[in-house]
């Protein structure tokens, strides 16, 4: 079992320089095991010619080695730890990916933004699941499943346009990526809270949309002003 204090079996991202697949596969068994989360094998990095680009083939690829490589990959995803060794036995490379609507579904906000809506919502105690940064600089707060549905009612009520102030719920027929997925070469997906015993209750959405729409809000009328 994790301890609290322990993250849950992945390396922090800036100590692999390299996506080793051992460590592709060993987060993909235990977020499966550990979590109960679904999981299920993305693309991944290829060199070409002094780079790095993705399996797809897809020259400008927006998503290079973290997007699912085939539209069925729903039913590609299993909550089982030994399905999971079993696909990436096959291909150790591959990105780890995390259905939502499943599980649990996913605030996806700006990083900065999320950072001051974090430290905010540690001073009011509030109940927190994980949280992810990506190296495209957007961060995910896990949450019960059901919030992507809620959001846009939410924020509206607080007096705000979600997609105005760029909150956005992702749930049923999305997914994201899991550390220690590398992004090209911007770098891996880290945690900014990681998951332990602690979090394993997500909070609901009504519990945290408050300090997100606040601190995106905040992020977008400042980003105005900057390009007055």
């Amino acid at each position: 079992m994790l301890s609290v204090e322990e993250p849950i079996g992945v390396t922090e991202a800036a100590q692999v320089p390299q996506q080793r697949g051992d460590h592709l596969l060993d987060a993909a068994v235990r977020y499966a095991e550990e979590r109960h989360w679904d999981v299920f094998p993305g693309t991944w990095l290829e060199a070409a010619e002094g780079s790095e680009r993705c399996s797809c083939g897809e020259p400008d690829c927006a998503r290079p080695g973290a997007h699912a490589p085939r539209p069925d990959w729903a039913g590609q995803a299993t909550g089982s730890g030994a399905a999971a060794r079993r696909m990436w036995s096959r291909q150790p490379r591959a990105s780890v990916l995390l259905p939502t609507g499943r599980t649990f579904d996913a605030l996806d906000v700006p990083e900065s933004a999320g950072f001051l809506a974090l430290a905010r919502m540690e001073r009011m105690d509030l109940t927190l699941g994980p949280v992810t940064c990506t190296p495209d600089r957007r961060m995910f707060f896990f949450v019960a499943p059901g919030a992507a549905a809620k959001v846009t009612d939410l924020v509206r009520a607080l007096g705000w346009n979600a997609r105005a102030i760029d909150l956005v719920g992702r749930g049923e027929g999305h997914y994201i990526a899991a550390p220690p997925t590398r992004i090209g070469g911007r770098g891996a997906v880290q945690w900014a809270r990681r998951p332990t015993q602690v979090n394993r209750w997500l909070p609901e959405v009504d519990e945290l949309i408050s300090p997100l729409a606040y601190a995106c809000a905040r992020e977008a009328a400042d980003a105005r002003a900057r390009l007055s």
